[in-house]
């Protein structure tokens, strides 16, 4: 059955995805090592959110530094 307005019914609709990580999340999404992870935040490449005193990664940073390595000539 067809719901109005074009609304789907929940079993039905996209999955979605987080727009951050926690950084361990990060570490596992990359595999890069923390001390790397860090690196990146402090040099801008990736960035975080701090809410209260946890740091989130923000996931398009993330997909934005792997499509960066990706276009970099070899």
């Amino acid at each position: 059955m067809a719901l109005p307005f074009g609304r789907q019914k929940r079993s039905e609709a996209a999955p979605l995805e987080p727009f951050t990580v926690r950084i361990s999340e990060a570490m596992r999404l990359t595999g890069l090592r923390r001390s790397k992870v860090y690196e990146l935040i402090a040099s801008g490449d990736i960035e975080v959110v701090k809410v209260g005193r946890c740091s989130l990664v923000v996931v398009a940073s993330l997909r934005a530094l792997i499509e960066r390595g990706r276009q970099a000539p070899s």
